[in-house]
């Protein structure tokens, strides 16, 4: 049964995905708004197919706060990633600069909002993506990045990219720590049932010195990790 859910999975949100890209290329050219709300139905689709074929339920302790913010999740797997147009409200996530090539939905993510990090780039590249967060910050649209700059197997602690703390220093904003632990049952090709938590730290406020900014949210991303 477990690989014929995957199966079923793996056909329904990847067709559907398809359909969800065209349907979001004709929206943009017709309506922003409309675009933006066929992204976030997007993330509930995903959202629908994980709890219908693959029996994972989704648990929230805390939630967004009210307010601007740098959101720091701990990367565990793509779910992370996927289903942040359904946590936040038009977000922008800094990803990997190699997902915008691919065709059309790569152009759209750029068109959403999306932030390219090139993590072999020099000072000049980052010094570009922290005037880029820094605008959307200014737009009051929440910023999410996944410090760790990859994917960290459950259990694993790794230290935070050096241009987290630059981010965080160039926008001015609080940083608000997400626990997340999808590894076990989404970071795998046959994922498994379960319950996937979120964890919302409490707020770091912004202006810290880059030690304490990093400790303290290396601390709360892994507070779901025992």
């Amino acid at each position: 049964m477990l690989v014929l859910r995957n199966l079923c999975f793996y056909a329904a949100y990847y067709i559907g995905s398809t359909f969800y890209v065209i349907i979001a290329l004709l929206a943009f050219l017709a309506d922003r708004k409309l675009f933006r709300r066929v992204v976030k139905g997007w993330g509930g689709y995903h959202r629908d197919c994980m709890h219908l074929f693959l029996h994972i339920e989704i648990k929230m302790e805390g939630g967004p706060i009210d307010q601007p913010a740098l959101y720091a999740i701990k990367h565990e797997s793509f779910f992370e990633a996927l289903d942040a147009p359904q946590m936040f409200s038009f977000p922008v996530v800094f990803a990997k600069k190699e997902l915008f090539r691919i065709p059309v939905w790569g152009y759209l993510a750029g068109k959403y909002g999306l932030v390219p990090v090139d993590r072999s780039a020099g000072a000049r590249a980052l010094m570009q993506i922290m005037r880029e967060a820094r605008q959307k910050a200014d737009e009051g649209r929440p910023l999410v990045i996944f410090p760790e700059g990859t994917r960290v197997s459950h259990g694993e602690q790794r230290q935070l990219q050096s241009g987290f703390s630059g981010i965080y220093k160039m926008v001015k904003l609080p940083v608000v720590p997400v626990a997340v632990d999808s590894g076990p049952l989404y970071h795998r090709r046959l994922k498994k049932p379960g319950t996937i938590t979120y964890r919302f730290g409490e707020p770091i406020p912004p202006g810290l010195p880059r030690e304490e900014v990093e400790a303290r949210t290396l601390a709360a991303i892994n507070a779901l990790n025992g």
